[in-house]
């Protein structure tokens, strides 16, 4: 699995645990708000960091930390996931996935393995819009297949929002909150800007205040 960051300790990236995270290398989708591009761009990628050795440390560290997290770019488009995952449980960690929702048969076999504990799944926008936000053509279908897998696998789980005003309106929020029905946790989170995002030109348009963002979590937002 190519891993492009190992973050050794961390209190808020799994709720409830204290944990590592490992940043796979490598993603599907070219988000213009996304602040990981060195994760993202190919241009941009360094050397991968040895697998052995990130398995080492995690090995060395059975008792002390609880959890790790499986981050990207996408986790879901790498070949050795599964494998990376089990030695992980194997370990005894639980285990947390993030994904963009993009490949539901992957979603489907980890899910059915029990090789993750928690999934935390990326909604960028209403359906409609959904390819203005990730960056390339879409098909919907996947992202919603992938919305029901998560909802209906009896694992706990997390949808999360990045309110990027030219990307996400209320109206959108609206059709998210309908995808995912009774799911009782969903987060919206602030964009915040950075010349590391892929499209710098987000930095020159408005966007939502501290104050809006409040505003749309007393409405949407569910669980936190």
């Amino acid at each position: 699995m190519r891993i492009g960051g190992f973050q050794q300790f961390s209190l808020i990236d799994y709720p409830g645990k204290m944990a590592a995270i490992v940043f796979t290398q490598g993603c599907n989708f070219r988000c213009g708000y996304c602040y990981n591009s060195q994760l993202a761009c190919p241009k941009l990628f360094e050397e991968p960091l040895d697998e052995s050795m990130v398995l080492e440390f995690l090995e060395s560290r059975k008792g002390r930390l609880e959890g790790v997290v499986v981050t990207g770019g996408e986790p879901t488009i790498q070949q050795g996931l599964a494998d990376f995952l089990r030695q992980l449980k194997s370990m005894h960690y639980a285990v947390k996935l993030d994904t963009n929702g993009s490949n539901p048969d992957v979603l489907a076999s980890v899910i059915e393995r029990k090789l993750v504990d928690f999934i935390a799944m990326d909604l960028k926008t209403s359906p409609a819009n959904y390819g203005k936000a990730v960056g390339i053509k879409i098909d919907f279908d996947r992202i919603k297949s992938s919305i029901d897998l998560i909802i209906n696998s009896g694992l706990r789980h997390q949808f999360r929002t990045t309110l990027v005003r030219p990307l996400c309106s209320e109206e959108d929020l609206k059709e998210i909150q309908n995808l995912i029905g009774a799911s009782r946790q969903y987060v919206l989170q602030l964009f915040m800007p950075s010349s590391k995002i892929i499209d710098q030109s987000l930095l020159a348009q408005p966007q939502y205040t501290l104050n809006e963002v409040q505003h749309l979590r007393l409405l949407f937002q569910r669980g936190f």
